[in-house]
């Protein structure tokens, strides 16, 4: 079975409706997709950056419980694992108040090895981040040289927007390290200035990637490679809580790719069948997703996704 390595940041969040605490879950985008693809009994390995903490401990035996691995992922004395408070409105979608402070020797370890036909899904701020970023790059460059397939979802939030222009230069490497780009909409307005398809495909193309998808919400997906373009529904439903929504899409699309035995494949030269069946995958666990307050797909889907 390839190993997928999901690379990013822990954040427990605390969510909040209607100015009352509702839950509180480990996330973090990368680790929310971690914890859909352990439940679909994948061999998921997280990386990321964890406090020896109450919260830290929360978090490690939360992921054992749900098959992922942490074998490189070292807790770090004195350092307070994020918290992130979540407010939702009335469609379930959230705003968010981060409380965080990094300590100055970070991800110091012995990092893996990934292969042919393994999976690496990373991105957000974290992965522009300059006080870790040279090692997060050295490991993609590493993984994609030996033949994984490399995801990249820039998952650009508004608060951010002060600093991506900036650093716009490594968003581009991230998309030029990148097989495969996911992001939302939102995504690419707050990157680009648009969110129309054509546009962000000639912005994208020339770094070398090989197909991108724009998730819209209830308006839909839409692929382009060099030679697809496919736009999917998505099902009409109410949701409860939209966080997570794009990390479980994330999770849908790389089991579609696992399952099918496409983890060696140019996903340039991908049917067009055989994506909408992925992208159906995708669609499928975000879907799931929106309907709980989890970050992450149900028990319940993940044994169907397995079995």
């Amino acid at each position: 079975m390839p190993t997928i390595f999901t690379l990013g940041e822990t954040i427990y969040d605390i969510i909040f409706e209607q100015g009352q605490p509702k839950a509180a879950r480990p996330g973090g985008s990368m680790l929310n997709t971690a914890v859909s693809l352990g439940r679909c009994g994948m061999k998921v390995e997280m990386i990321t950056e964890l406090g020896r903490d109450q919260l830290g401990q929360m978090v490690l035996d939360f992921l054992a419980e749900n098959g992922v691995f942490t074998s490189f992922t070292r807790p770090v004395e004195g350092f307070k694992t994020p918290v992130s408070l979540a407010f939702l409105d009335e469609q379930g979608n959230a705003q968010y108040s981060f409380y965080q402070h990094y300590p100055e020797n970070r991800l110091n370890m012995a990092w893996p090895e990934a292969g042919r036909g393994d999976v690496v899904l990373f991105g957000s701020f974290y992965s522009l981040d300059q006080a870790i970023r040279s090692k997060i790059v050295s490991f993609v460059k590493q993984a994609r040289q030996n033949g994984a397939i490399i995801i990249y979802d820039p998952n650009i939030r508004k608060n951010h927007l002060g600093e991506i222009r900036k650093l716009m230069h490594l968003v581009e490497e991230n998309i030029a390290l990148a097989d495969i780009v996911r992001g939302s909409d939102e995504d690419f307005e707050n990157l680009f200035g648009t969110n129309n398809n054509d546009d962000v495909f000639a912005r994208i193309r020339e770094a070398g990637f090989k197909a991108v998808i724009i998730t819209r919400n209830k308006k839909g997906v839409d692929l382009m490679t060099s030679s697809i373009k496919l736009h999917a529904d998505v099902p009409a439903i109410r949701p409860k809580s939209t966080i997570g929504a794009g990390d479980a899409f994330n999770a849908g699309i790389i089991v579609g790719l696992v399952g099918r035995g496409l983890t060696n494949s140019d996903p340039a030269l991908i049917s067009l069948d055989t994506w909408n069946e992925v992208i159906n995958s995708g669609i499928i666990f975000a879907s799931d997703v929106c309907q709980t307050y989890d970050n992450y797909i149900s028990n319940e889907r993940g044994r169907m996704a397995h079995g």
